[in-house]
């Protein structure tokens, strides 16, 4: 199978990356089922990418619908270490207004436990430690490739993960904004939980398409504003993505790719064989 080094996840709006070369599409079976579409993989300058659209080509999956354990399956087997999301989200502040670029340093669960949040279970039990969910790596380069196109940009807001996929009622949104959350959106989680568990580097790139419905003059947010805003950033994105994967050539840093040491609980030789095998590109060296 052809290896990757980058990741890319594309969020609403970004379905595919234009800038690769060398492009082939392969379908990658998971112990977790099927991912979201096919994988594309090609080159951007010298780096090996793997691309999927997280809802699918045509944008077929509910969030609370797309495959995260796959997905995230599917770019460990590529040989993915860093994973970089693209997401499009709603603003709870005036300061975040839409067509803003966001890089948020922070997560907050309101989704409904519909979506398996960790690979463990079954006789398997791991505790990672989660209070950076963002790689502060990926981040930083995010940041600077923002910086370097001119654009304003954001690199510290609180997301709030809400199930979906309706959007907010007006009391939610007042409630959201009240507890100092920035920004709204439907599938940074269980997505972040999983690259941890996977020992991948993760980040968000969040492209701000509304205000939500708390603010007066944007009290109904629809899917036609949503999309006029989307297409705008959009292009943004994938310009921000073709400057930032170039200058992750260098060894990681930090300590996502530790993640699982010291975090499995269970003693290797009760781990029945069928968990094992099933858990066995993430556990193996670990155990």
């Amino acid at each position: 199978m052809a290896a990757a080094q980058i990741g890319v996840i594309g969020g609403s709006g970004l379905y595919d990356m234009p800038g690769l070369v060398d492009r082939e599409e392969v379908q990658i079976a998971t112990p977790f089922g099927d991912p979201s579409d096919r994988f594309v993989l090609g080159t951007l300058g010298d780096v090996c990418v793997a691309f999927l659209p997280r809802h699918g080509r045509g944008h077929r999956l509910l969030p609370s619908e797309v495959p995260s354990r796959a997905n995230l399956h599917a770019f460990k087997q590529l040989g993915v270490e860093r994973l970089l999301s693209v997401s499009a989200v709603g603003s709870l502040r005036e300061e975040l207004p839409p067509g803003r670029l966001v890089i948020p340093n922070q997560l907050v669960d309101r989704t409904r436990g519909s979506r398996p949040a960790t690979f463990f279970g079954n006789g398997v039990v791991a505790h990672v430690q989660f209070d950076q969910p963002f790689c502060p790596e990926l981040r930083v380069a995010l940041k600077a490739a923002v910086e370097q196109r001119g654009l304003p940009v954001a690199d510290r807001a609180t997301y709030v993960v809400m199930e979906g996929p309706q959007f907010s009622t007006l009391a939610e949104s007042e409630f959201h904004r009240a507890q100092g959350f920035d920004l709204i959106g439907m599938t940074a989680l269980p997505e972040a939980k999983l690259a941890r568990e996977a020992e991948l580097c993760y980040a968000t790139l969040a492209l701000v398409t509304d205000y939500d419905c708390w603010h007066p003059q944007h009290d109904s947010v629809t899917v036609e504003a949503v999309i006029q805003v989307m297409h705008e950033n959009t292009a943004h994105a994938q310009a921000v993505l073709a400057a930032t994967i170039p200058t992750l050539g260098h060894a990681r840093g930090c300590r996502c790719g530790q993640a699982l040491q010291g975090a499995i609980m269970t003693a290797p030789a009760l781990i029945l064989p069928a968990t094992r095998a099933k858990l066995s590109l993430l556990i193996d060296h670990r155990l």
